[in-house]
């Protein structure tokens, strides 16, 4: 069995959905959609692998405190691709 990413929830409230995710190398999230817009905000150098509903793979390297942003409905798996531990904080807007 693939080791899970680690979410720890900081904010949960009427506007916003705060969460830190911690992986460690070959961990990931498992598949979801995104039901809100949302950014993410790296807290470590990163590489992930990002896979969609298709099962195509995307390579994506982040340097820490490196940001993007994306619309909901985005449907992926993320994994640590790198050989070290990786930390981002995603924040979902709810409205």
């Amino acid at each position: 069995m693939t080791e899970q990413a680690r979410p720890t929830q900081q904010v949960d409230d009427e506007r916003v959905r705060v969460t830190r995710w911690d992986f460690a190398p070959g961990a990931e999230t498992g598949f979801h959609v995104h039901e809100y817009p949302y950014v993410v905000t790296f807290l470590t150098e990163s590489k992930l692998k990002l896979v969609d509903s298709a099962g195509a793979e995307t390579i994506v390297e982040m340097p820490a405190g490196g940001s993007y942003s994306r619309p909901k409905g985005i449907a992926h798996n993320v994994i640590n691709a790198g050989n070290a531990p990786m930390a981002f904080v995603e924040v979902e807007i709810k409205g």
